[in-house]
């Protein structure tokens, strides 16, 4: 289905609001995406028929919010084409993800001298657990640099690889320089030299905007917030290949993820509960499902090629707007619909709050990526990022403002 702009803005209440009296243009898409009706309603509809605890009651109000919270599983792993529905995991995000896998995984198979690599853009929650854990477990964390052209040397990152290197931690789309990666083809390679080195995927930035085929990938590790892709807050998705899984320990103990409790020891589940300890947030879960409905309605094909026609846009007006600096790679194909860029000799906080007072979102600073601005030796930069129900007015409103803000900070 082609995109209708004007339904979808209809499904978005939020958008007819009005900030500092201008309509509201919502480019912080990155950070959170904005939810329409049809997640907001699945989420009270459930609250309003069939609130109960999953799993554990034989009622008609359990046995259907168990019904609704286990399609969901099943409909979501779908749509990231995974093998298998108990590879997905709900957790309360990609950092929540993270940190279970750096902990529940790394800290029972990685031993002194073990080495990590991640990379200079990652995001932070993609980059501390590891280093946290390097630190603890006397690992060797290395960081693969960024090249001037805003891309990786490859060639170089392979060089790193050894029979040492247990685990590399990657995004597979930059919160930051927009770039997506080529993680298939990577991680064919990585195998190739060493088959044991287990890949862990942040897929935040990836999975709201392009297709997900993680059986294709064949990562071990792949994470999504659900926030970013139309969803509640809250909500993420944790996917670990089957094969592996009884190599990750658990995080979190308690209901719904033993199996026998004895006084001196307790068994777990061996399926995808065994890391969902407590009553999880099943509302969340339903309302992730309604985003991912409200996805496939569309397709993620029709999305990528309406962001990518918003990014041409974009650099199309940047020919005529001097003073602007852009990071990220000029291949528009190998983009997210984000731009990052900086007014030259203007603080991308001061240019953010004239962008606001027009009743412009966007995010400005550093987006939890610290190493990579220091390398680019800026203090921070502003962040447009767009979305399905984003067009080309929004895209003008926001060069309007940049141009007031030159006008008011240079």
């Amino acid at each position: 289905m082609a995109l209708d702009l004007n339904t979808i803005k209809k499904d978005f209440p939020i958008l007819e609001r009005l900030v500092n009296g201008k309509r509201l243009v919502y480019l912080d898409n990155a950070a959170t995406s904005q939810k329409p009706k049809q997640v907001i309603d699945a989420i009270s509809n459930f609250y309003l028929n069939n609130n109960s605890n999953i799993h554990r009651g034989l009622h008609t109000l359990s046995e259907e919010a168990s019904n609704l919270y286990d399609a969901s599983r099943e409909n979501i792993s779908n749509f990231l084409g995974c093998s298998r529905v108990d590879e997905v995991i709900f957790t309360s995000g990609t950092t929540e993800s993270t940190n279970l896998i750096a902990f529940g995984w790394g800290e029972k198979n990685l031993s002194e001298g073990d080495e990590i690599i991640s990379f200079l853009s990652e995001h932070h929650s993609n980059f501390v657990p590891w280093q946290q854990l390097a630190k603890k477990k006397k690992l060797k964390f290395f960081v693969q640099n960024i090249k001037e052209d805003f891309t990786f040397d490859l060639d170089d990152f392979y060089s790193k690889i050894n029979s040492n290197t247990k685990l590399i931690a990657m995004s597979h789309a930059s919160n930051v320089l927009g770039n997506i990666f080529d993680i298939k083809t990577i991680i064919h390679n990585i195998k190739k030299i060493n088959p044991q080195t287990k890949i862990f995927v942040d897929g935040a930035q990836a999975a709201p905007h392009i297709n997900i085929n993680i059986k294709n990938l064949d990562c071990d590790f792949y994470v999504i917030s659900g926030h970013k892709m139309l969803g509640p807050t809250g909500v993420g998705i944790l996917f670990i290949k089957k094969e592996i899984q009884e190599d990750v320990a658990p995080v979190k103990f308690g209901g719904g993820m033993i199996k026998e409790v004895y006084f001196d020891d307790s068994t777990f589940k061996n399926s995808c509960e065994k890391f969902e300890g407590g009553t999880p947030n099943i509302a969340g879960v339903i309302g992730m499902n309604a985003a991912v409905e409200y996805l496939k309605k569309f397709g993620m094909e029709e999305i990528r090629n309406h962001e990518l026609k918003l990014l041409e846009y974009f650099f199309e007006k940047t020919k005529n707007f001097a003073g602007i600096e852009i990071y990220g790679t000029e291949n528009l194909n190998e983009r997210t619909g984000l731009v990052s860029f900086n007014l030259i000799g203007i603080h991308p906080h001061d240019v953010a709050s004239v962008l606001s007072s027009e009743g412009i979102a966007v995010r400005s600073g550093h987006h939890c990526t610290m190493p990579l601005h220091r390398h680019l030796q800026i203090p921070g930069s502003v962040r447009a990022s767009f979305y399905l129900y984003n067009d080309t007015k929004d895209i003008d409103d926001l060069f309007v403002a940049l141009l007031k803000a030159q006008k008011i900070l240079a």
